[in-house]
């Protein structure tokens, strides 16, 4: 299914995502994890992918002069982009209440970036897919914030939670673009690596 080219390379996946992690084991791929701490700041004048497509790039740069000739470095990132404005981890209760309730009866877009580096050049891709919520009630959102504590996901939600199989009214894109990896696009990728 993968190039042949592929057999040469180490694959490694710098995301501590369990969800990233488990698509790359469900899509076939050997690879290890490797991970960095970087600081995810943008310059603010950046708009929708063109802000995880710099996050993307930026968590490569971390791994700058340690990658080996025959290593893929596979870096990533996910925002929800609604009315104009990035919506990312939320920081506290709160905070996710408000991104939540924000999106209620309204289409978000979340839009991933993903970035392949070599040691010789960093190819980024990205993906959006809109996504539509019903009308979410304050007792809903307080269900879901107390129940699944979705600190760690971009837009408070998980669309595979119990909040987007009440909540998601519509979709238009790729499905597992807004689980945070357009599985789709890594496929293509290694396919015509």
């Amino acid at each position: 299914m993968f190039s042949p080219n592929l057999k040469n390379y180490k694959i490694i996946l710098a995301s501590g995502s369990p969800r990233r992690q488990q698509f790359f084991k469900d899509l076939g791929l050997d690879f290890e994890i490797r991970l960095r701490e970087i600081d995810e700041v943008y310059p603010e004048m950046l708009h929708s992918h063109q802000i995880t497509d710099y996050l993307s790039e930026l968590k490569g740069k971390a791994f700058d002069g340690s990658l080996a000739e025959n290593e893929i470095l596979i870096t990533s990132d996910t925002i929800v982009w609604h009315e104009n404005k990035a919506l990312g981890k939320p920081k506290d209760v709160e905070n996710a209440f408000e991104m939540l309730k924000s999106m209620s009866n309204a289409t978000h877009q979340v839009v991933t970036s993903i970035s392949f580096k070599t040691t010789e050049k960093v190819v980024t891709l990205h993906d959006d897919t809109a996504v539509t919520f019903a009308e979410l009630t304050d007792e809903m959102i307080h269900y879901y914030i107390d129940n699944f504590q979705p600190f760690d996901k971009a837009g408070a939600y998980g669309i595979q939670d119990w909040i987007g199989l009440v909540g998601v009214k519509s979709i238009n894109g790729s499905y597992t673009n807004v689980m945070g990896l357009p599985t789709h696009l890594v496929f293509e990728f290694f396919k015509n690596f």
